[in-house]
């Protein structure tokens, strides 16, 4: 029984003292991250692709049962008609090759206009890609969210393949009232859309976008987590990554879900100790004069 967490990102400084040891740089940030958590996402590949030497590296670092969830090139996703020729994919798939199994499920993040008609051409584009590989697809268009015979058709396609469709949860985040700049800049960027949790694959993969107030992020969160034992039970791996506006509070809020899960399943194995908090408690505490 496993159950595979993580944040949009690793190398946030502000998590120093806390998730990593202070003064930690970035690599050794990735290395402790990747010991806490079981996965990323990998979001900077969908503007560039990382050098050949910070691939080697990565590869160098990151334990052999992490999932390294790159997304796919946007000149591949969004730039027009999916294309399994196009030059980009190639270089991607090339770039990364060094991680080896920890690569994926790669993300292919399809735009607002990849509409259900479109569905013969993703089909030929899936069943192009090499199978050595794990796959997951976040559609965004909302024909594809109104439980007709498009969504089936849809899911039927992935489902067929061994593809997972990426579930995408915002409702935390539009039910805030918060005005931070940070908040408003996320209802700004992220799509609002009908929340489906599916599962056609063994590990169903969940984005949620969560807001400032907990109290609002455990109301959206109380679903998943009874859909993450159900999940678990049936012997699947979920994969739940966690965001917050400026993604501060995303590795605690990871970290609460897992121990709410662990509650209802005292098999599942805890989240490991964070490096930052276990090198708070065994430093010595300067004492005073007397």
């Amino acid at each position: 029984m496993r159950f595979i967490t993580g944040c949009p990102l690793w190398a946030e400084p502000a998590w120093s003292g806390s998730l990593y040891t202070r003064g930690s740089d970035a690599d050794e940030r990735l290395a402790q991250y990747s010991r806490v958590f079981g996965a990323v996402e990998g979001n900077t590949t969908f503007y560039s692709l990382p050098s050949e030497a910070r691939v080697a590296r990565w590869a160098e670092l990151l334990v052999d049962d992490f999932h390294f969830c790159a997304k796919l090139p946007r000149e591949v996703s969004h730039a027009g008609r999916l294309d399994p020729a196009h030059p980009a994919l190639k270089a991607f798939l090339e770039r990364l090759a060094p991680l080896q199994q920890r690569l994926g499920p790669i993300w292919l993040q399809l735009p607002e206009r990849f509409a259900p008609e479109d569905m013969g051409t993703l089909a030929d584009f899936l069943d192009s890609l090499p199978g050595d590989y794990r796959y997951a697809v976040e559609v965004r268009h909302p024909g594809f969210f109104r439980k007709d015979d498009a969504e089936r058709q849809l899911n039927r396609l992935l489902h067929q393949r061994s593809i997972e469709r990426i579930s995408f949860d915002s409702r935390a985040l539009f039910a805030s009232a918060a005005t931070d700049p940070s908040t408003l800049e996320a209802k700004q960027r992220k799509p609002r859309l009908p929340v489906h949790a599916i599962a056609l694959s063994e590990r169903p993969s969940v984005r949620f976008i969560g807001g400032m107030e907990q109290a609002a992020n455990w109301q959206a969160l109380a679903p998943w987590l009874d859909k993450c034992v159900q999940w678990l039970q049936e012997g699947r791996q979920p994969m739940l990554f966690m965001h917050t506006p400026d993604n501060l509070l995303a590795p605690q809020l990871a970290r609460d879900f897992h121990a709410a899960l662990c509650e209802r399943l005292p098999t599942l194995p805890p989240m490991p100790l964070w490096p930052g908090e276990q090198e708070a408690a065994e430093t010595p505490q300067q004492g005073g004069l007397f």
